[in-house]
């Protein structure tokens, strides 16, 4: 993005709020290049994830308006009105060509006057489309209300609990030439500041984040060495535990950028309600090959718990990949492993409410695509272009589950 148009949009959000007050019809459906998935917990507060395809074969200002279209009428078919919007996150096919364009688009003019979390980023959706959408709604009996804090931080109260999502164009004072450990360092810190500023830390109250390297086959290792001397620095250790988290190639809206951040942070977090996942018969603690972020953490409320599944990949017990150079296999053991966790805390893949599948070679589009459909195909998925970690891993997954709970002495959702 420009920065005229940054600016713009900073003052835009600077004094952003809005109160979202309950409404009691909740439906629910597929709608044309639409796939929803909802939970309801008992307190009435309905959860929904959407992934939006555009229409291929046409050019990029006609897919955007279809996008628009199509997620316009999946809210509509939910009885779902803007305001309920929390989190966007948009994948574009070229981002210094189009970047500018979404934000001219409704998708974010509407954030001044209605806050949401969105995030931007260069992940090639491989249906073929030049653009596509995942985004996360609140239904709530109760009102809850949005603010921004910042031009990347959105404010989420509701219940008495604070949500902070974090997300959007982190190119403020970064040097003009990569700077992978330093572009680490930075976004780290503006978190920091933030959670400070709301009388929390990243240790205690952070419980995701989703980082985007540039060329992540050369600057990976500078984000992993970054990020641990920040861990090790703030309270994260292999003694005491770390964040779920997804380091993936992706790029950002600035040229220059070789990392950005997108983070869930709750502020109100109690030591009680997270519980961190892991099955030591089928997946080795991420320490032991030498990085630094949890499998996947569980968060516990009054009538639900939530399931943050960190990037997962075709892995044993001991670190190794496995099935070098077959991304069929690759994915059945990634499921697998994503499945292991999820029964770790007690829930399964059948409670998966959204799934991204991030691809090195777009040529397996195919092969998982169709697998996952296959084998999900009530699931919201999205399959990308996105390098993982090692090269040797051909496929990767993540997303987030929910499922009942009921503690009274919990917080409520």
């Amino acid at each position: 993005m420009s920065e005229r148009k940054l600016r713009a949009f900073e003052g835009a959000v600077s004094a952003s709020k809005v109160v979202v007050r309950p409404r009691s019809h909740v439906s629910s459906g597929r709608g044309e290049g639409a796939v929803a998935r909802s939970f309801k917990g008992a307190n009435g507060c309905t959860e929904h994830f959407f992934m939006i395809d555009a229409p291929q074969g046409c050019g990029f200002a006609e897919q955007i308006k279809a996008l628009q279209e199509r997620y316009t009428a999946a809210l509509k078919d939910r009885g779902l009105t803007p305001e309920t919007a929390i989190f966007r996150r948009i994948f574009l096919s070229d981002i210094l060509n189009q970047a500018d364009a979404v934000w001219e688009s409704p998708f974010v003019e509407e954030i001044a006057e209605n806050p949401v979390a969105t995030s931007i980023i260069q992940q090639l959706p491989l249906s073929g489309s030049k653009i596509a959408l995942f985004a996360y709604h609140i239904e709530s009996p109760d009102p809850f209300e949005k603010e921004f804090i910042g031009p990347r931080h959105m404010l989420l109260r509701k219940n008495g609990m604070r949500h902070l999502w974090s997300a959007g164009p982190w190119v403020d004072g970064k040097p003009p030439m990569p700077a992978p450990a330093a572009e680490t360092r930075a976004v780290f810190d503006e978190l920091m500041q933030v959670l400070e500023a709301q009388g929390a830390n990243l240790a205690d109250h952070c419980v995701r984040t989703w980082l985007f390297i540039k060329d992540v086959d050369i600057f990976y290792q500078d984000m992993v060495d970054s990020r641990r001397e920040l861990f090790d620095a703030n309270g994260l250790t292999q003694k005491t535990h770390y964040i779920a988290s997804t380091g993936i190639e992706g790029t950002s809206a600035d040229r220059f950028d070789t990392v950005c951040m997108d983070a869930l942070s709750l502020l109100d977090l109690q030591d009680k309600q997270i519980f961190y996942l892991n099955d030591f018969d089928r997946l080795c603690l991420t320490k032991d090959y030498g990085v630094t972020f949890e499998r996947g953490t569980r968060v516990a409320f009054a009538d639900r718990m939530h399931y943050y599944i960190s990037g997962t990949a075709s892995i044993d017990n001991r670190g190794n990949v496995l099935h070098l150079g077959d991304v069929l296999k690759q994915t059945e053991r990634a499921v697998e492993n994503v499945d292991a966790l999820l029964k770790s805390g007690g829930a399964s893949m059948d409670d998966m409410m959204y799934m991204i599948a991030y691809l090195r070679d777009p040529a397996d589009y195919q092969c998982v695509s169709g697998y996952l459909r296959d084998n999900f195909p009530d699931l919201p998925c999205i399959v990308v272009q996105g390098r993982v970690c090692r090269p040797e891993w051909l496929v990767e997954l993540e997303g987030i589950a929910a499922a009942p709970n009921s503690d009274p002495t919990l917080p409520s959702f």
